[in-house]
């Protein structure tokens, strides 16, 4: 897994780069936590979801946001950090040109970001979103939601309460063209403290059927009685 170094909007930026033995495999990016609350790439569900994607034959990248480890720049809030994921997409589209397609997965803040890079990217095809913050960020930029993906929460998460998550979900689920799974896992906290593997297990499941087809919306005619 190469240690990789690469220019963003307000420097260099650190990551971990996984290529696929394919080039046209696709792309995945998974974003971290809240640089300002501990989160890294180096997070343990950040770094199991890199794991999940590579061994399906993705081109995975994880990388630290401006400020944190060798990353330059300053926290800002939300609009550098999805300057930085943008430049990370780009740089792993530059290296593979044959790529058409690409997920994003984000945890927490990641999934914030992760969320907003999908409204800008249509080549973004899928998403998984781990314990999405909807008390706590604006998510009503996703008018209407581009892609079908996973979202994923702890009954028992006090940071993101899982009445607000259930909100985000519906809102998402109304909305046509676009398919909504939405996961809860019992008596799971915001850290999914001793459910990691029970976590990563779900996602890949969510990941398995949909590169099998399943999980994606009927085309508009079927859907017609």
């Amino acid at each position: 897994m190469p240690e990789v170094i690469f220019n963003g909007p307000a420097g260099r930026l650190e990551g971990r780069y996984q290529p696929s033995k394919q080039k046209s495999a696709p792309i995945a990016i998974i974003l971290h936590p809240h640089p300002q609350f501990g989160g890294t790439m180096n997070n343990q569900i950040v770094y199991q979801m890199f794991y999940m994607f590579q061994k399906r034959g993705f081109t995975t990248l994880r990388f630290n946001f401006r400020s944190i480890g060798r990353s330059q720049g300053e926290f800002d809030h939300g609009a550098g950090e999805l300057s930085d994921a943008a430049s990370a997409l780009d740089w792993v589209q530059s290296l593979h040109p044959d790529s058409k397609s690409c997920w994003v997965a984000g945890y927490s803040f990641g999934s914030w970001i992760g969320m907003q890079l999908l409204m800008r990217r249509p080549e973004i095809e899928g998403f998984i979103s781990v314990a999405p913050q909807p008390n706590t960020y604006d998510f009503s930029f996703l008018a209407p939601c581009p892609s079908s993906g996973l979202i994923i929460n702890g009954e028992a998460d006090k940071v993101a309460p899982e009445k607000d998550v259930l909100g985000l979900v519906d809102k998402l689920k109304a909305q046509k063209g676009i398919l909504i799974t939405h996961k809860t896992l019992p008596d799971a906290n915001h850290f999914f403290s001793g459910q990691m593997d029970t976590l990563i297990e779900e996602c890949g499941d969510y990941l398995d059927r949909r590169m099998a087809g399943e999980l994606v919306p009927e085309p508009a005619a079927k859907r017609i009685r």
